[in-house]
């Protein structure tokens, strides 16, 4: 019964993902530029500015939940760059792949399955931080020089501003913002996941045995410095488990498309994607087994 409710639970972002995925596969046409620009730019900021000014998240709650996730992600990076002086492996092509799980395709939609619009609060706030991270932090690595223009033309970023000053100086949303914005916001989280199947059908795994290494230590390193994090910072149930699945998850798309632009063994980071993206349809019922609380 346990293992039935799990699987539910997971279910709805296999099949979106299976959509994209046999989609492809059957060469039905799919514009990946437009669609990930109306997700990118429209969708995943009418997310934020939805969930945090709809839901009962206070900015204590989000400071607590943010500042929990840059740690979490600080950990990525030096465990992960140690890991890849010991094995030689490149830095600028893989260190992006291990600081930065795929917390939005992912990520939002299993939080809000398993901890509900609160979860997806708390997921959105890890979400913020990794935006912010990825698209300054995360490009300087891989281009070698850094970067704040991605950052100033995100519009993520500005939604994020937007909505810390509505919930911080409590400020009613007028009507046909909020509907417009949850409509919205509804129709992402689908079209993601479909998105992101599609883009796992067209990567082609390469050097096999490295993307192996990246894929695994990926998973590894993000359940043992989310839950070390979890427990440093005393994090109640709902944001300890957000933060635990949210730094479990296989490596993002976006650090195949910085590794790709750059020349950075864009292959192996490819392989690296859809191992860990195999990987964590067998692991996500185990650690929603782990980090759901109890009744």
């Amino acid at each position: 019964m346990i293992l039935f409710d799990l699987l539910s639970l997971v279910s709805p972002v296999f099949a979106c993902a299976a959509i994209g995925y046999l989609w492809r596969r059957m060469n039905r046409p799919f514009d990946s530029e437009t669609v990930t620009g109306l997700t990118v730019n429209i969708g995943t900021p009418c997310i934020v500015f939805d969930t945090l000014t709809r839901l009962d998240v206070s900015l204590a709650d989000f400071g607590l939940m943010a500042a929990a996730s840059l740690v979490a992600i600080a950990g990525f990076g030096i465990i992960g760059l140690l890991w890849l002086l010991i094995t030689g492996f490149s830095r600028a092509a893989f260190l992006p792949a291990l600081m930065f799980p795929n917390c939005g395709n992912i990520g939002l939609p299993v939080c809000l399955f398993a901890f509900g619009e609160a979860g997806l609060g708390f997921a959105v706030s890890f979400f913020a931080v990794m935006i912010v991270l990825q698209f300054t932090v995360g490009v300087a690595i891989a281009a070698g020089t850094a970067s704040f223009r991605l950052l100033l033309t995100s519009p993520v970023v500005y939604a994020l501003v937007i909505t810390l000053i509505v919930m911080a100086l409590d400020l009613p949303v007028p009507e046909p913002i909020a509907k417009t914005t949850q409509l919205l916001a509804g129709l992402t989280i689908p079209v993601m996941l479909i998105a992101l199947g599609v883009s796992i059908a067209q990567l082609r795994i390469s050097s096999l045995g490295e993307s192996l290494a990246v894929a695994v230590t990926r998973m590894v390193l993000g359940f043992g410095v989310g839950t070390a994090t979890a427990w440093a910072f005393a994090l109640p149930p709902v944001m300890a488990g957000v933060l635990i699945l949210q730094s479990s998850l296989p490596v993002a798309v976006f650090s195949y498309l910085f590794a790709l632009r750059y020349g950075r063994a864009p292959e192996t980071v490819a392989g690296a994607v859809v191992l860990s993206t195999l990987f964590s349809f067998v692991s996500l019922p185990f650690l929603l087994y782990l980090v759901m609380p109890g009744d």
